[in-house]
């Protein structure tokens, strides 16, 4: 027996349309170099209309592929809509990638057109001769710039309301590619269906709890994993959405917080060491900020419990993928944990949002048992969860054999999983240290150096051994007011009574800086490819 409820497509144009209707009045606010721009949710509706009309102007067909270069920012959020509202499908490309990498994936989705802030369209004038999918670039006036050509598009388009196209919820409504750290980067291609369930998700008391009464600081780039989504839920909910651009040192963040009484916003944790740090000696009224999420790699307990203590505010951690949407946990206590489990509690990633399953596998394919300890492979699935990805470039049956098992996305995290179904990311399985036949979580040994008061960010990778087979190397970036003082003995001292003793790295490296990944993750490759050969390895003791 079948139910009868209306077939209604999940689309995200349903919730632009809502948005419109509930809130026109509601704030959206952009910051750029000399000014913050200001307008409504009214005002944004019709501007996503004209850049509709603009559009099918531009002969843009279903399914054409629509490239983004551009900071967070008032135009790139009517991007974000009227793209897929009108049936094409918007492609965010990463401002940090290399030209090559740019190169490489718009020409494989084959983008038609590319929008690009006028701030970066040297990144463009680079490329612009070897990405011949690419008929009309359109520059978003972020800086004064000749051929304003965005907001003559607007200008010259009608006003009246543009006639949505009847979407199927499965249709293709956005598309993000992986960061290639291993191999080329891989599309990821995302249904109207699935942003408008995780929006659903990501704003659930238990969740980020997101709400019409918030105001949300969109740190997190939206030329990544769809700002983990935070927009179209901002949206979705009537929420005010303060939108930084690239102003994203801690002053411009701690300012906004200040002065548009922000109630909500995520980082990852390079974002949140730094804040810290400035508050310190730049005191800021915070007092509006009722949660912070934090993803993308692990963020120290004493970081959460400083922020806490300090400035009273919450931490929640996150866990997902680009293939995820990306978020697919979040750490919200149970209501049994009590002062005693809390805060390791918080420092875990939490449970699968509602939706989503996950489970933990070990070397021989055995679930691993729920004691917070075992270690095995975590694999996920569900309605945000990729089943594959657009013209992988390993082949479609070689793609799945490595990326899937049993209809599950194997996601190449190593995690533990405890009594209450709580994840504990513990690395990747390609960082995993192995001693003596022994496993090394690289990431606990990075979250307990960073719990050193001197130390800003911390790296460890593993250097080959020839007993021992592997060893951990601590690659350490001081805080400039304590670069001079620190040593490797201060930091083997203070892990030795926090860390087994055949964990303590053999060596520690300092450096001015750590090289990152295009979305702001450590990259080890690099640093294996820089240390491996430079360390200086010592048998364990």
């Amino acid at each position: 027996m079948q139910g009868l409820m209306m077939d209604f497509p999940l689309s995200l144009t349903c919730l632009l349309e809502r948005a419109a209707r509930l809130f026109p009045t509601r704030e959206i606010v952009s910051r750029y170099a000399t000014h913050l721009h200001r307008y409504t949710y009214g005002d944004f509706h019709a501007r996503v209309h004209r850049l509709a009309h603009a559009l099918r102007r531009m002969d843009i067909a279903a399914g054409d592929r629509i490239a983004t270069l551009c900071w967070n920012s008032h135009r790139h959020l009517e991007l974000y809509f009227a793209v897929p509202c009108s049936g094409a499908v918007l492609h965010t490309l990463n401002l940090r990638l290399s030209d090559d990498q740019l190169i490489f994936i718009i020409n494989h989705a084959a983008d038609r057109v590319l929008f690009v802030d006028a701030s970066l369209l040297p990144i463009v004038t680079r490329i612009r001769d070897r990405i011949p999918t690419v008929h009309q670039i359109v520059v978003l006036p972020d800086v004064p710039a000749e051929g304003d050509t965005y907001e003559t598009l607007l200008d010259a388009a009608p006003a009246d309301p543009f006639l949505w196209p009847d979407l199927q919820e499965t249709a293709a409504c956005a598309t993000c590619y992986t960061s290639g750290t291993t191999g080329d980067p891989k599309a990821v291609l995302y249904s109207h269906r699935s942003l408008f369930l995780h929006s659903y998700a990501i704003s659930l008391p238990d969740a980020f709890g997101l709400g019409g009464s918030d105001s949300i600081l969109q740190i997190v780039p939206m030329f990544h994993a769809n700002g983990w989504g935070i927009p179209f839920a901002g949206i979705m909910n009537g929420s005010k959405l303060v939108l930084p651009g690239r102003q994203l040192q801690s002053e411009d963040i701690a300012g906004l917080i200040e002065s548009e009484r922000v109630t909500f916003t995520a980082a990852v944790p390079t974002i949140w060491m730094q804040l810290l740090s400035y508050l310190e000696t730049h005191p800021h009224d915070l007092s509006s900020l009722r949660l912070a999420t934090s993803a993308g790699s692990a963020l120290p307990r004493p970081i959460i419990e400083e922020f806490l203590r300090r400035h009273h505010i919450p931490f929640r951690l996150a866990w997902g993928m680009t293939e995820t949407t990306p978020i697919a946990t979040v750490m919200c206590p149970k209501p049994h944990c009590d002062a005693g489990d809390l805060w390791p509690a918080l420092a875990r990633h939490g449970m699968p949002l509602p939706g989503v399953e996950l489970r933990v596998l070990d070397e021989n394919g055995a679930a691993v048992p729920w004691d917070g300890v075992t270690m095995g492979e975590l694999q996920v699935r569900g309605p945000w969860i990729t089943s594959g990805y657009y013209n992988d470039p390993r082949g479609p049956e070689e793609g799945r054999r490595q990326s899937f098992h049993d209809g599950w996305f194997r996601t190449g995290d190593v995690a533990t999983i405890d009594a209450d179904g709580y994840i504990q990311i513990m690395d990747r399985t390609k960082d995993l240290i192995k001693s003596g036949g022994e496993w090394i979580s690289s990431v606990d040994l990075e979250n307990a150096i960073m719990g050193h008061p001197k130390v800003m960010e911390a790296a460890v990778i593993a250097i080959p051994h020839e007993k021992w087979q592997e060893r951990p190397l601590a690659v350490v970036v001081p805080f400039p007011e304590h670069a001079a003082t620190l040593s490797k003995d201060d930091i083997l001292t203070f892990l030795a009574p926090k860390v087994a003793k055949w964990w303590l790295p053999d060596d520690v490296i300092f450096l001015d800086a750590l090289p990152k990944t295009s979305v702001g993750k450590f990259n080890k490759r690099v640093l294996r490819a820089q240390l491996g050969k430079q360390a200086n390895i010592e048998s364990a003791q």
